[in-house]
């Protein structure tokens, strides 16, 4: 496990917070030390790229010689890794000509700002930066006869392949890349037993999958009551997500976040440093 300190602030000079995150781990954990924090650093699953994935490549083939009507972009990585996938391809013009005729739905911000800078449009963003919203508003518009594209984050598990074939799309999967094992399992151990024993003063996470993961690994190690009950009281461990979809785990749990306004990393540095620092 990971410890670092610098010497910006002293708001946080004698708060602990783990970072779960792989991906902007080291911006994260940085922005906290400007305020003093010292950072335990426990990634509970690690973003494996499907780049080299045979059927990825062939799936994109077959979107650029039969276009689809729809794409829908749930990750802004998601989206720039298929876009890396198709230049290793030789693809990129036929890729980008492909999407520009398309009707591009983004969920969230992130996925929009990814397909601005691409150059292209986006036709319809999700603000609730879910699934659930892209699914219902298409399926209230109806979808038979529509081919689909769907650019899926990396646990792949949202549902929309399913609810759009059963309502008579054609729908063409793309999971760009994948969530794997933590790549120090050592790490998220000793993390998860520092929130049960209260040696903590936070827990920031960036992912349903990666909240997911950690509790698992609190139950496996036979302290998930003390880690929900840390959680949950009030001069205990914070509990702090970037946005609503990565709270779910927390909430089913019976643990109830903290939740920046707006589900960005930064905001949530700004929140985290605010509630620690009104806990001094």
């Amino acid at each position: 496990m990971e410890y670092s300190r610098t010497g910006f602030g002293s708001e946080l000079s004698k708060r602990r917070v783990v970072l779960t995150a792989q991906r902007k781990a080291e911006q994260f954990a940085t922005a906290l030390e400007r305020h003093g924090a010292t950072i335990v650093h426990a990634p509970t699953l690690s973003v494996i790229p499907n780049a080299d994935d045979p059927a990825l490549i062939a799936r994109t083939r077959a979107l650029i010689e039969q276009r689809p009507d729809v794409v829908i972009v749930t990750t802004g990585v998601g989206f720039n890794g298929w876009g890396q996938v198709a230049e290793a391809a030789g693809l990129t013009e036929q890729w980008h000509t492909m999407l520009a005729g398309a009707r591009i739905i983004a969920r969230g911000r992130k996925a929009r700002g990814a397909i601005q800078a691409a150059g292209l449009d986006t036709a319809w963003v999700a603000e609730s930066e879910t699934s659930t919203e892209i699914k219902q508003a298409l399926l209230d518009e109806g979808v038979s006869g529509v081919r689909i594209a769907v650019q899926h984050h990396g646990a792949g598990d949202d549902g929309l392949d399913e609810a759009f074939a059963e309502a008579g799309a054609d729908v063409c999967s793309l999971v760009v890349y994948r969530w794997g094992p933590a790549p120090d399992p050592g790490a998220v151990v000793e993390a998860v037993h520092l929130v049960a024993n209260r040696q903590c003063d936070a827990v920031a996470f960036t992912s349903a999958p990666g909240a997911t993961a950690f509790l698992k690994v609190a139950r496996d190690q036979d302290v998930l009551p003390q880690v929900i009950d840390a959680f949950n009281d009030q001069s205990g461990v914070l509990a702090a997500v970037v946005g609503n979809v990565t709270a779910a785990p927390l909430l089913e749990h019976g643990i109830t976040p903290l939740i920046p306004e707006r589900f960005r990393l930064g905001a949530l540095v700004r929140i985290l440093v605010t509630e620690l620092t009104a806990r001094n």
